[in-house]
């Protein structure tokens, strides 16, 4: 998966698809797209025992787990449902992101 294409980028409003979290939706802080993944804020929720180091202080920490792109899908800005993402070519050559849903520029 070291080439993959990915229609959703940092900073996108997400839908859950699958999984422990299907149907909250959150912001992508973070895209790992050599995995596939993203972390999504608020999704995907964690708990890690930490040692206690000269920086940070020990114990139980909450904090979000990456998510497989296939289990999300962008929010549409028009509805708030789930929706597909489609690219519309301008006149000037520009590309732009749309949603297939409504067909809002996103």
């Amino acid at each position: 998966m070291s080439n993959v294409k990915c229609k959703i980028r940092k900073g996108d409003e997400v839908i859950v698809l699958a999984g422990k979290d299907k149907g909250k939706s959150g912001e992508v802080t973070k895209m790992l797209i050599s995995e596939g993944r993203a972390i999504v804020q608020g999704i995907n929720l964690v708990k890690r025992h930490t040692r206690q180091t000269q920086d940070s202080e020990g114990g139980i920490i909450t904090k979000e787990a990456s998510i497989h792109i296939s289990n999300l899908a962008l929010k549409d800005p028009k509805t708030g449902k789930a929706s597909r993402i489609g690219f519309k070519i301008e006149k000037d050559g520009t590309k732009k992101r749309i949603s297939k849903a409504s067909g809002e520029a996103i």
